[in-house]
């Protein structure tokens, strides 16, 4: 498998990147956000990478962070969700967000992704919900995790966030039940954690 392209990125897309390594051209499909964020066109860049090896055909797929490439392998491990769907749903969901939604049981945030209907969405989060609570979602940021979503209010995201930390809904239920309500969605994961730690 190729880890990772570091070269001349000789054209960019909103899906595609070609990047130049060595003499050879790599054409990589993208979500949409990396186009962005990787250099102009003639500057050097890095991708992380993942290949898709299948009877008729071999692609590759390019990620900003090694961050995004561990939460697209994850969700390809979804079945029914092919390299396609997981690039759909990273183009409207970020790697922290993906993580929330599955914690909080929020699958209707899949569904505003190209390929994903109800019962697709509602297969991701059931069946990423123990991968995400014991590992993806523990190496995100509270603030990134907590960052806000239409689909949940403040205290919903907030416990969302504890469970994805590996807290249980009793227990993250329970200290944001003592937080108040009308707080960034941040602070009031700071204050429940605060209080679970300190026992206030």
């Amino acid at each position: 498998m190729i880890y990772c392209l570091t070269g001349k990125i000789l054209k960019k897309t909103p899906d595609t990147v070609v990047i130049s390594c060595g003499g050879v051209g790599y054409l990589a499909s993208v979500p949409s956000s990396v186009s962005g964020a990787l250099p102009g066109v003639g500057s050097e860049g890095t991708l992380y990478t993942y290949m898709n090896i299948t009877e008729n055909d071999v692609s590759l797929f390019g990620f900003e962070s090694e961050e995004q490439r561990s939460c697209f392998e994850m969700l390809i491990g979804v079945s029914g969700v092919g390299p396609k769907v997981g690039i759909a749903i990273l183009n409207v969901l970020s790697p922290s967000r993906i993580a929330l939604a599955i914690a909080g049981g929020d699958h209707k945030s899949f569904t505003a992704a190209n390929g994903v209907g109800p019962k697709l969405a509602q297969r991701i989060v059931l069946e990423l919900k123990d991968k995400v609570g014991k590992g993806l979602a523990s190496e995100f940021a509270v603030a990134d995790i907590a960052a806000p979503a239409p689909a949940a209010g403040g205290s919903a995201q907030a416990v969302a966030a504890l469970v994805s930390l590996g807290y249980s809904s009793a227990e993250a239920a329970s200290a944001v039940a003592k937080c108040d309500p009308t707080l960034p969605v941040e602070e009031i994961v700071r204050l429940a954690l605060r209080s679970m730690t300190t026992g206030r």
